[in-house]
């Protein structure tokens, strides 16, 4: 309160209700403008990677597995930086290399295991190159062992004295991006070369839920879900486990249509494939009630029934991949793992719950889809996997004596 010349008490204007109203309303369209914006933005993004992703499919195999060495790669990059310290690596040089080689021993040892009968198989044609690598694969654990040894070495002969905290910080984050990102991605290569059907429909049902989760608690979301999340609902979270559950049963039997995805692999090249598709993907007939008015009888391939398993685990327990992720991004005070793709953050934001789905896809089909009981296959896996080339034609010799004499004694 101020006097002035004419005597007359000025008092300060305070806003009215309509006014503050009216700015509330202002600034609610604004945030709903913005909240719209970021949704275009996110929607054009997951148009251009589902597209790339469809394409690559298309490529084959090999061309799948290069883009799952390069999604390793950056999300590996991502990781690294995330508790880099600048001044630090400064005073320690060649400390950032170590951290990739321990990285490209990893990739040898677990696409060694994964891909030594593709990779035996596709060099069968040349002699000397087979034996080159049937020794490789022999000794392959060996090997990457005293690669990891070496690695351990120079780590050590590295530390400097008053950065001992902060190297062995890096070591053990080294290591655990190795186990939790490295490993886990690597099974998806494994479900790949047992036909495409088991790498992409996991992979297809963690972008479904994801993309449902989202609409879903766009427009109906209300009560919130977890605290790590502030922006995920109940909403969407169930709004997205029933459409991740009825598109697990219905692309289950699209894709188990296709040789091109439910034929295994087993060499590295890249031609179409047409196999037998086993009874897995070969449809069971079932007779409907009478008041069903359209249809008499239902096809429905027997993986359908496993399909709903995966969708199961894509819409209730993959998530916690990524709350797992939202979890660590808060404990270390940053919102995204990067930038790299406009409105969803780096890779690795996109690939927390596809790590989650790619062990459970493998250890789902090794467990309940793959036979059991020796096969020519598996055992010709093991001849080729543990047996040098001498040795193979030594079994080839005896085997065929054996035959032959069976064959003699026959009446």
């Amino acid at each position: 309160m101020q006097s002035n010349p004419s005597g007359r008490v000025r008092h300060r204007k305070r806003p009215s209700e309509t006014d503050a109203t009216k700015a509330n309303g202002a600034q609610m369209l604004v945030d709903d403008q913005n909240k719209y914006k970021k949704m275009r933005i996110r929607t054009l993004s997951s148009v251009w990677m589902i597209g790339g992703f469809v394409l690559i499919i298309y490529m084959g195999h090999l061309y799948i597995w290069a883009m799952v060495v390069v999604i390793q790669f950056f999300m590996t990059k991502e990781l690294f930086n995330l508790l880099r310290k600048v001044n630090e690596d400064r005073q320690l040089p060649g400390f950032r290399i170590l951290n990739w080689f321990f990285f490209f021993t990893a990739m040898l040892f677990t696409y060694g295991r994964f891909l030594s009968r593709q990779l035996v198989n596709t060099v069968t044609s040349d002699k000397l190159l087979y034996r080159t690598v049937s020794g490789l694969i022999k000794y392959q654990m060996f090997i990457c062992y005293l690669l990891y040894i070496i690695g351990f070495v120079w780590f050590i002969l590295s530390l400097k004295k008053k950065m001992y905290k902060y190297q062995f910080g890096q070591y053990a984050w080294t290591h655990m991006i190795l186990l939790l990102v490295f490993a886990q991605t690597s099974f998806t290569v494994a479900n790949i070369y047992e036909g495409i059907f088991w790498f992409l429909l996991p992979a297809s049902l963690i972008v479904i839920n994801d993309i449902a989760a989202y609409f879903f608690g766009f427009f109906f979301g209300r009560t919130p879900l977890i605290k790590l999340s502030p922006k995920k609902t109940w909403e969407g979270f169930i709004g997205a486990s029933v459409a991740t559950i009825l598109s697990a049963f219905l692309l289950a039997n699209l894709m188990g249509s296709f040789p091109w995805l439910t034929c295994p692999r087993k060499d590295l090249s890249t031609g179409w494939l047409h196999c037998d598709p086993g009874p897995m993907f070969k449809p069971d007939y079932y007779s409907l009630p009478q008041w069903f008015p359209f249809w008499k009888d239902v096809e429905i391939l027997p993986v359908q029934w496993h399909a709903l398993a995966l969708g199961l685990f894509a819409s209730i327990i993959a998530p916690f991949g990524g709350f797992f992720a939202s979890g660590f991004k808060r404990a270390f005070k940053f919102k995204d793992f990067g930038d790299s793709i406009p409105g969803h953050g780096g890779i690795t934001d996109r690939m927390d719950c596809q790590m989650v789905m790619a062990v459970f896809a493998y250890i789902y089909h090794q467990s309940f889809i793959m036979q059991q009981d020796l096969s020519v296959d598996m055992i010709l896996d093991q001849i080729l996997r543990s047996l040098t080339y001498e040795e193979q034609h030594i079994l080839y010799t005896q085997l065929g004596s054996v035959l032959r004499e069976r064959l003699v004694g026959q009446p």
